[in-house]
């Protein structure tokens, strides 16, 4: 059971027995994690704390997930989203496993070149998007196709579909 409660000036929410907690993403992006997971809340319960205090990040967003396990695909559209992401993994109540994210050296068919002459986006052609990553900490990408360069703002527009 997961329940919320108020104790001096900190916010409680309880454990979960089995499941996932997101923890470290960049603040203002826990929504966006969970559009990407294309969670909308009837799956089980999830938890959603954002704009807290962090020694590591000075501000994060966390999410709690009951049920949920990670596949690959899954964590690496999280590391482009919140690349300092901490992933918990909870069986029992305890956490049985923790890693941070990390992005692959390469993103195939997650995004779209934003070049609109890029082969990739020439509805005649079978290319995939594929990307080679330049820099993870704030995530850069470059089109092994055509060269132009995704930003993180361009991948956190595509996945929120605003472009």
């Amino acid at each position: 059971m997961m329940s919320t409660e108020v104790k001096g000036k900190e916010l409680i929410v309880s454990k979960i027995r089995d499941g996932i907690v997101i923890d470290h993403i960049p603040v203002g992006r826990a929504l966006m994690v969970l559009r990407v997971l294309r969670l909308r809340g009837g799956e089980g319960r999830i938890a959603l704390v954002m704009n807290v205090e962090s020694r590591r990040l000075g501000r994060k967003d966390i999410v709690k997930i009951e049920g949920k396990e990670l596949g690959d695909d899954e964590l690496n559209l999280i590391s482009l989203i919140a690349p300092t992401a901490t992933i918990n993994v909870i069986k029992d109540y305890a956490v049985i496993k923790k890693f941070q994210v990390k992005l692959p050296d390469a993103v195939k068919g997650v995004v779209k070149c934003r070049n609109p002459r890029c082969i990739t986006n020439q509805p005649r052609e079978d290319a995939v998007a594929t990307f080679k990553v330049i820099r993870s900490d704030q995530p850069l990408l470059q089109c092994l196709y055509c060269g132009t360069y995704l930003t993180i703002d361009d991948i956190n527009a595509q996945l929120a579909g605003e472009r």
